[in-house]
Order: C-alpha cells, then sequence, then structure tokens
C-alpha cells in the first residue's frame, strides 16, 4: 500500500508541475522496485489464498493488483496521464489490499499466515 501511495503522490506531482520525472533518475528505479516486490509478494499471497480460501478474495484479483500497481508506477510520472484512469487504478489496488489485510487478521490467529509485506 505504501508504493501504492507513493504512486499517487509521484502523480499529484507530476500533475502540479506538468513536468514528467526523469525516466532513468526517477520512473525505472521506482518501477523497478514495484515490480521486485510484487514478483516476491504475488507467489506468495496466491499460495496463501489458495490454502485458506478467505472469503471474497480469489487468485486473479491479486495477479490484477500485482499488473495495476506496474502500470501505474510507471504512468505515475506522466502529467498526461488520464486522472479517472489513474485514480481507478490506485483505488482498486487500495480496496484489494485493504480486504486481503483484512483477512490475514481474520486467520492471524489460527497461525497460517506466512505472507511478508515487505514494501521497501
Amino acid at each position: 500500500m505504501e508504493l501504492n501511495q507513493a504512486a499517487l503522490k509521484a502523480y499529484q506531482k507530476a500533475r502540479e508541475t506538468n513536468e514528467a520525472g526523469d525516466f532513468f533518475k526517477e520512473v525505472k528505479p521506482f518501477a523497478d522496485r514495484v515490480k521486485m516486490v510484487c514478483d516476491e509478494w504475488l507467489p506468495q499471497v496466491v499460495k496463501w489464498v489458495e490454502r485458506t480460501r478467505p472469503k471474497h478474495i480469489h487468485p486473479i484479483q491479486l495477479k490484477n493488483v500485482s499488473e495495476n500497481i506496474q502500470m501505474v508506477s510507471v504512468r505515475a510520472f506522466y502529467p498526461e496521464t488520464s486522472l479517472k484512469k489513474f485514480k481507478g487504478h490506485i483505488q482498486s489496488v487500495d480496496y484489494v489490499l485493504n480486504r486481503l489485510l483484512e483477512e490475514l487478521e481474520i486467520t492471524e490467529d489460527s497461525n497460517t499466515t506466512d505472507i511478508t509485506f515487505d514494501q521497501n
């Protein structure tokens, strides 16, 4: 969720200044970091969802979250990015991640949680 919020802040800055971020200094490092986190996170969380079968969370949603956050991690730095589409992706990612956290809290007591959320 921290990376999603960082993307939102980068987008707001790009819109305010009407300047695109420097590709090699800002865009690529941020997008690479997001991709690395997603590549580590997605297999773990899909495995957990398949094992615990929480209500209203499915592996395809998690795949979409991974794809959406990676997409916004690049588009955030460009002021010409559609505000409506960008905010829709940000809100979608936040919603699914919040639902996932709620489900993790529910199952935490039964010691079935082995997912790490390294967001650095």
